[in-house]
């Protein structure tokens, strides 16, 4: 596999042609400085923030071996490739990051009360969101799917794979872990 990753990058770090044997064991890097460059470049004009360009471009290598790896033909424009891994990339980061914040709007607004109704209610809502912060993931989760997306236990327990005995008991536990919280702040 390393003369293939010397071939497909087509110099070595010195700048001769690259020669199956030619890279020390373990130093076999599918990316030469030049395409490197090129995918940083396509990742950050994707509007991937600094940051997280390293990983963008240990993404491209990930692909490039997995590819070798599986026997498939080497690409005949690696820098093309490359670069079009690079954009890919991109989007996908994009995508992603839309997704967390779309989450994080729902939980937002889940945790907003529709109709404040005066002191007293933004007291409760913060005393519950604080306590199903507390909650274990588990218990967090049954609580949230069965109290503010209002769906049955049937259908938690169909969603989560787990027996409906499961979610009852883990909602019982979080309600009564949830109780006591408020009683114990003096919110009920």
């Amino acid at each position: 596999m390393r003369g293939w990753l010397v071939l497909l990058r087509g110099r070595d770090r010195s700048g001769r042609e690259g020669h199956a044997g030619d890279d020390p064991p373990g130093e076999a890097d599918p990316l030469d400085a030049a395409q490197e460059r090129r995918v940083r470049a396509v990742l950050a004009l994707g509007g991937v923030p600094q940051a997280d360009l390293p990983d963008g471009v240990q993404q491209v290598r990930l692909r490039l071996l997995e590819r070798a790896a599986s026997g498939r033909e080497a690409p005949r424009d690696v820098s093309a490739w490359a670069a079009v891994v690079a954009s890919n990339l991109a989007m996908d980061w994009h995508r992603a990051k839309r997704r967390q914040e779309r989450l994080g709007e729902r939980l937002a607004a889940l945790r907003q009360p529709a109709h404040p109704s005066g002191e007293d209610t933004s007291v409760l809502s913060v005393a519950v969101a604080q306590g199903l912060d507390e909650l274990p993931a588990a218990q967090r989760q049954v609580v949230v799917l069965r109290f503010y997306a209002d769906l049955p236990v049937r259908s938690i327990a169909e969603q989560l794979g787990v027996p409906e005995g499961t979610v009852k008991s883990r909602l019982h536990t979080a309600v009564r872990a949830l109780r006591a919280r408020l009683h114990e702040d003096e919110v009920v």
